[in-house]
């Protein structure tokens, strides 16, 4: 029996490996580098030459190249949509730890609504908070190293109050604030400093 010799002709390049890159397929890959810098993946001359590569890569192709010896990461967990709304006394999610979906939706009501995320732990890419100030507010903690995107929120008459910063480190949820302030008003922020002192003195509450 006659052994056949293999196929020497390339193997068909991926559908999508031509197709050009976004800035967001772009920022995808940054970010993913940046996490397996810090799972200590990659060292940091190498860190340096393939975000630049990242940065100037014309094709979803070339981005490939640049993650294809890291782990896939791992899917997060899906969580139903979490509606919260402020009755007479009224509502609040956290400190403690609880599930972050991908959409919180808040409606202040007549005794306003706290989300607090000091204490979860996330590794959705985004969450988003879709947030009503209406009568009361509603104030929106998280912790440092997490970022908020405001630009797609009405600020209402209440208006809408940014205390956080934008270092934002690998690996944590972006906050994309949507929705209006209204009378109440809508508050974004860092844990204050009684916060703060809880989370010290119970850094393992749930």
């Amino acid at each position: 029996m006659s052994i056949q010799p293999p196929d020497p002709s390339p193997r068909p390049a991926s559908p999508s490996s031509g197709i050009r890159a976004s800035h967001d397929d772009r920022e995808a890959v940054v970010e993913r580098l940046r996490d397996a810098a810090v799972e200590g993946r990659l060292d940091p001359d190498e860190l340096d030459t393939r975000l630049e590569r990242a940065l100037t890569s014309r094709t979803q192709g070339e981005l490939a190249a640049l993650t294809a010896d890291l782990p896939r990461p791992e899917p997060a967990e899906e969580h139903p949509p979490l509606v919260l709304k402020g009755g007479i006394f009224g509502a609040s999610r956290g400190p403690g730890r609880w599930d972050v979906p991908r959409k919180v939706t808040a409606h202040g009501g007549v005794g306003g609504v706290k989300i607090d995320f000091s204490r979860v732990e996330c590794r959705l890419a985004e969450v988003e908070v879709e947030a009503y100030g209406e009568t009361s507010g509603v104030t929106i903690v998280i912790p440092d190293g997490w970022a908020a995107d405001t630009g797609g929120m009405d600020p209402g008459t209440g208006g809408l109050r940014d205390g956080t910063t934008s270092d934002r480190l690998p690996g944590t949820p972006l906050i994309r604030l949507t929705g209006s302030g209204g009378p109440g008003g809508v508050v974004i922020r860092h844990p204050d400093d009684r916060e703060r002192r809880k989370l010290a003195k119970n850094p393992e509450r749930d």
